[in-house]
């Protein structure tokens, strides 16, 4: 039986993500947690397809070192930034050149990695790279729920609940500025109900007060997203309440690694993820783009 070739040293593009996953599955898989964002993406668009990210496309790329083994990867649902692994900075610059022409609005990636595309970027297309945001990964240690809890109990989210679920995923996308709208508001909610990805906090009257959403489990992980309370409504220990409750339930789940990001300007969020048993892993970057000025 003949073997097949060695893969080519370079990026191969794909708009395949069953082929992505059969070139990068396994290195994907070797750090759940540090590719958290790679397997939960593909494990979502595997079920429902792109317009779960409200995007139209979806491409994928995979970096063979000169060994053939898999060096790197990269993601991109537009209108989002590219998701990239950990990459140097001549692995970065070789990205550039194969995505050079294309409309990339971003790059989000570990803090070293999205600085180098970032910096890549530039050169190779003139446009203006800007540090959008500084996030950090945690991982779940031993989980300590908030006492005392606030007043209230967690609930699955079901269809009755698809409007609010779309209208706070809404105010989510706006508080932290990322691409959305309306019609990917509501797909999201759809794709979350459908495996009971987001669960809320109720009052003893059942008024939802805030919510936690976990992605699909991916590689025995699963990634904490997003967890919103409306602004009137914060400070009362909700979102540490319902965070504590969809981690716990992961765990009960089987989930191996539970984590989740956080935008490192927000030392609420930080302090609260600390407190319920949340580890720092490594941190992360987001680069925004704009075209370069003409004249």
């Amino acid at each position: 039986m003949t073997e097949s070739p060695a893969p080519v040293p370079g990026w191969h593009v794909t708009a395949d993500v069953d082929d992505f996953l059969a070139r990068a599955g396994d290195y994907l898989r070797a750090e759940p947690a540090l590719h958290t964002v790679a397997l939960s993406v593909t494990v979502s668009l595997r079920e429902r397809g792109p317009a779960v990210y409200g995007a139209r496309s979806q491409l994928f790329g995979v970096l063979y070192g000169p060994d053939g083994h898999v060096a790197g990867t990269f993601l991109w649902t537009p209108p989002y930034g590219i998701s990239i692994s950990p990459l140097g900075r001549e692995q970065a610059d070789a990205l550039a050149v194969v995505l050079q022409g294309r409309a990339v609005t971003g790059v989000f990636g570990v803090d070293a990695a999205s600085a180098a595309f970032a910096d890549a970027w530039q050169a190779r297309t003139g446009a203006r790279a800007h540090r959008a945001v500084e996030q950090r990964l945690y991982r779940l240690g031993d989980l300590t729920p908030p006492l005392p809890a606030p007043a209230g109990r967690p609930r699955v989210a079901t269809a009755g609940d698809r409007e609010l679920l779309a209208r706070w995923h809404d105010a989510f996308a706006a508080d932290t500025r990322a691409p959305g709208g309306a019609a990917a508001s509501r797909e999201w909610a759809d794709e979350r109900i459908s495996y009971g990805g987001v669960t809320l906090w109720e009052t003893e009257d059942g008024v939802p007060v805030s919510m936690a959403g976990v992605t699909r489990e991916a590689a025995g992980a699963v990634r904490v997203a997003p967890v919103y309370t409306p602004k009137e409504l914060r400070g009362r220990g909700y979102a540490g309440a319902v965070t504590a409750e969809v981690s716990r339930a992961a765990r009960a789940a089987g989930a191996h690694e539970v984590v989740l990001f956080t935008d490192l300007a927000n030392a609420t969020s930080n302090g609260l993820y600390l407190r319920i048993g949340y580890r720092p892993v490594r941190d992360f970057a987001v680069h925004t783009f704009t075209a370069p000025e003409k004249g």
